[in-house]
């Protein structure tokens, strides 16, 4: 399948394990694929992304709170309802334990064969959600009467699984899926 990736949608793929990277995951998630997709040299996606209100900074911002908070708002919301108040709670295990124990811890060092240090630049799998993306955008492809994969295919196919982390994020910024991948056909018409 990826022989018919173009240099472009090979450039997603390493892209977005660079993103998986930046977030120390050892995988690569739609979230990742999606933040590849962003990058103003990804023509099509990116301008279709950012034309719908999406910006990078909102994206990133939006994945680290989703990836980070163990209790959102509605949890805070619910434990408040019950007379427990998270924030001093929060404040008592700091004040307990230090600041920033409730922190997630760091990234475990990665080591290679032989105890030495191995380099953050290996092989993060794909999550079975990104792997159908990369699947998916092979089916839009053949769809569309393609002969090669771009980028905006893989737009497609993120947009069509519609149930990963980056779906999500695209949702709860008040964009619909199917009103962006309507805007990413057009714009690939007009290209055309």
């Amino acid at each position: 399948m990826f022989e018919r990736f173009t240099a472009e949608a090979r450039a997603v793929v390493v892209e977005a394990q660079e993103q998986g990277r930046s977030f120390h995951h050892r995988y690569v998630g739609t979230e990742h694929l999606l933040l590849a997709l962003m990058n103003e040299k990804r023509g099509i996606p990116a301008t279709v992304l950012r034309d719908a209100g999406l910006t990078t900074a909102q994206v990133r911002s939006a994945i680290e709170r989703a990836l980070s908070t163990t209790f959102g708002e509605h949890d805070a919301l619910a434990l408040e309802a019950i007379g427990i108040d998270l924030s001093a709670v929060k404040a008592k295990m700091e004040e307990t334990f230090g600041p920033g124990a409730l922190d997630p811890p760091p990234a475990p060092e990665r080591r290679g064969m032989f105890r030495r240090k191995a380099s953050l630049t290996g092989h993060n799998p794909f999550t079975g959600r990104a792997k159908k993306v990369l699947e998916l955008s092979l089916r839009e492809a053949i769809a569309m009467r393609s002969s090669s994969i771009g980028a905006e295919h893989i737009l497609l196919g993120l947009l069509r699984e519609g149930n990963g982390l980056a779906a999500k994020v695209i949702t709860e910024a008040g964009v619909r899926l199917d009103d962006l991948r309507t805007r990413t056909i057009g714009a690939m018409q007009k290209a055309a």
